[in-house]
């Protein structure tokens, strides 16, 4: 895990609070996450705080403060957009954000109780935020690109891989990549939607968060979270409540679930939430 470059604590929460929204400084501040991007506390009972910790989150999180707020009132579930937005000051560079707290734990540590239904209602909401974004969408450079952009990477993740499985994995790669490219409009894009960003409550799927990645282009890349949750035939039900992914998109999608599983088995060294997502996904795209 990188770095920070500056230092992130709760205590400079609380000052910043005390400076720039003193309504909420009173509530208790704990630390809930310090992760590659961000330091995450929850502010009392209702609230968390999102605090770069890294020059290129600070970016991400603007993106977040932009657009969420714009998005969230036609999504069919919950979203962090913005309650507060923390300016820069002498002890800390960047913008900050203060989101809403959504009860629930992450699908990768738990998972919903029906995820034939979970699968239908996140296509539902991927069909929601897959419309046409507009031209000052931000853009990611490796996430929402044609599927060739990830070829470098798919082949030397490929060499790490145990030789039994490569030749399998390449073959499904080729298909992926021999697929039509996107020719529609770009879409708005979650951007990292896997099962560490979907929150689950009560047995069923209750918030979609962390937009840090949002962006526009292939809905592909977000459709690849179907090989990282989903069987076979709960992945259908996905694609049935989307309703519009024809089988080159799909097909892509299924790349995008290869290309990403591969990235999180190689950067997981210190993350093993990430690596059992990333080994689950490079199953499911095998199977």
């Amino acid at each position: 895990m990188p770095a920070a470059e500056v230092p992130v604590s709760a205590e400079l929460v609380r000052r910043l609070l005390g400076e720039q929204h003193p309504d909420l400084a009173g509530l208790p501040v704990e630390v809930l996450a310090n992760g590659w991007d961000n330091l995450v506390c929850r502010l009392g009972g209702e609230f968390l705080v999102r605090m770069p910790r890294r020059a290129m989150a600070a970016e991400l999180v603007v993106h977040e403060q932009r657009w969420l707020p714009e998005l969230a009132g036609r999504l069919p579930l919950p979203v962090p957009a913005p309650v507060r937005v923390g300016q820069p000051a002498a002890q800390y560079p960047w913008s900050w954000s203060v989101v809403p707290f959504f009860p629930g734990r992450i699908a990768a540590r738990s998972e919903p109780d029906d995820r034939w239904s979970t699968a239908a209602a996140l296509g539902g909401f991927l069909d929601a935020l897959h419309v046409p974004a507009p031209s000052e969408a931000p853009v990611n450079a490796s996430r929402g690109i044609p599927l060739a952009g990830r070829a470098k990477g798919v082949l030397t993740g490929l060499a790490q891989v145990d030789p039994a499985d490569r030749a399998t994995a390449l073959r499904v790669w080729e298909t992926a990549a021999a697929m039509p490219a996107w020719d529609g409009p770009p879409v708005w894009l979650h951007g990292d939607l896997h099962p560490a960003n979907l929150l689950v409550d009560r047995g069923r799927i209750s918030a979609v968060i962390d937009f840090g990645d949002i962006t526009s282009g292939d809905p592909a890349t977000d459709l690849s979270v179907a090989w990282m949750l989903f069987t076979a035939e709960q992945r259908v039900a996905l694609r049935e409540a989307y309703g519009r992914a024809d089988d080159a998109t799909w097909g892509r999608a299924r790349g995008w679930a290869l290309a990403l599983s591969l990235v999180f088995l190689t950067y997981s060294a210190d993350n093993p939430l990430m690596r059992g997502i990333g080994e689950r996904a490079f199953r499911a795209v095998l199977e």
